[in-house]
């Protein structure tokens, strides 16, 4: 096994600068994620980490070894793709060991590395099926199990679980961490769904624009993003951000209404911002606090969604209480401070306390 290091990796497509330069060090036998919205540069950087793209500056080394210009094919890398590719007129065994058959293995090579990771994945009984009998789950791990026969040194994810419906996608989720705890390979997981880069990765990389906005473990980006950008991509349901400026008083949104702080940014004061507050750490109040109006009141069985309006501000609430609001109703809420973030209006860069708590 190996780690990837990309140092200052650029791509162009004639005038067009899709990524200006990314330098990340990903360890041996790490899982990491890359995320961000559409068009932020993660695919592209994964394709040419596998040789598919080449890059226009910088250098990938995989291990100790720089790929600048190793074909793919050399590259001891294993892709799996949202798309599953599998040949239809082969059977499971058949899909699995291809690779293997191209290389010129033996028979008996083949079909111990195809045993052996049909075991991991559970598909042993399905080794004789075609691909038009199994299901999309099925398919999907098919996939994943001719990149295990290949046993690379690096295992690289495109968005893999895009097809697949909501229920599956946790199912499968939970096997690829599986498959990684089994099997320590270094794993880069590109994927748009922030949920499955929280819960599978070691450490998220947060991509926008073609260049990196933090790089983290996930609790890290959650819980200290470095700007408004990750604080709002980072977690579901999203962020809740408010413009305004830090006063004497705390933080002062439209329409009058001032935010409580209990951190020292006395030298801000004047300051534009972001108000930058989870909807899990805002509770329901029956005395003190602020008052908002619902909007939309939502059970969704474990939580409860409540859609507010704070003066002219839009707000979410989540609660694990079962509560029944009705559009219009009055309700006082109270900000846990302690997990509130301010960041720069402009930059959107988080803004630090100039001191301890008061």
């Amino acid at each position: 096994m190996s780690g990837v290091s990309l140092r200052e990796v650029k791509k162009s497509y004639n005038t067009l600068n899709v990524i200006p330069g990314v330098s990340v060090e990903i360890a041996d036998g790490e899982f990491v994620a890359l995320v961000g919205p559409s068009g932020c540069g993660k695919s592209t950087l994964l394709r040419m980490i596998a040789g598919l793209e080449e890059i226009s500056g910088g250098t990938i080394a995989i291990g100790d070894r720089v790929v600048n210009n190793v074909e793919s094919k050399d590259r001891n890398i294993a892709m799996v793709f949202q798309t599953y590719a599998l040949y239809p007129h082969m059977t499971v065994a058949e899909n699995m060991g291809f690779s293997l058959k191209l290389k010129g293995a033996s028979k008996a090579d083949i079909e111990s590395k195809v045993a052996r990771a049909a075991e991991i994945l559970h598909l042993s009984e399905l080794l004789g099926r075609y691909p038009r009998q199994l299901s999309g789950g099925q398919r999907q791990r098919v996939a994943m199990g001719r990149a295990i026969v290949r046993d690379p040194e690096v295992f690289l994810f495109d968005e893999p679980l895009s097809n697949l419906d909501a229920k599956l996608r946790v199912q499968m989720r939970a096997e690829i961490r599986q498959l990684h705890h089994r099997l320590k390979t270094t794993t880069i997981y590109v994927t748009h769904d922030q949920i499955e880069a929280m819960t599978m990765a070691d450490r998220i990389v947060v991509l926008r624009n073609g260049r990196i906005e933090q790089a983290g473990s996930p609790l890290e980006l959650y819980d200290t993003p470095a700007n408004a950008f990750v604080g709002g991509f980072i977690g579901s349901p999203s962020m809740n951000q408010l413009p305004g400026t830090i006063s004497a008083e705390g933080f002062a949104i439209d329409a009058g209404i001032t935010l409580p702080l209990d951190v020292d940014v006395s030298s801000r004061i004047g300051r534009k911002a972001i108000y930058g507050i989870r909807p899990e750490h805002l509770q329901i109040s029956k005395t003190g606090g602020l008052e908002a109006r619902v909007s939309v009141c939502e059970p969704t069985g474990t939580e409860t969604h409540i859609f507010v309006k704070l003066g002219d501000q839009d707000l979410l609430i989540v609660s694990r209480e079962r509560l029944s609001l009705m559009p219009g109703d009055p309700i006082r809420i109270s900000p846990d401070t302690a997990k509130a973030h301010l960041f720069d209006l402009e930059t959107g860069v988080r803004i630090e306390a100039d001191a301890a708590k008061r």
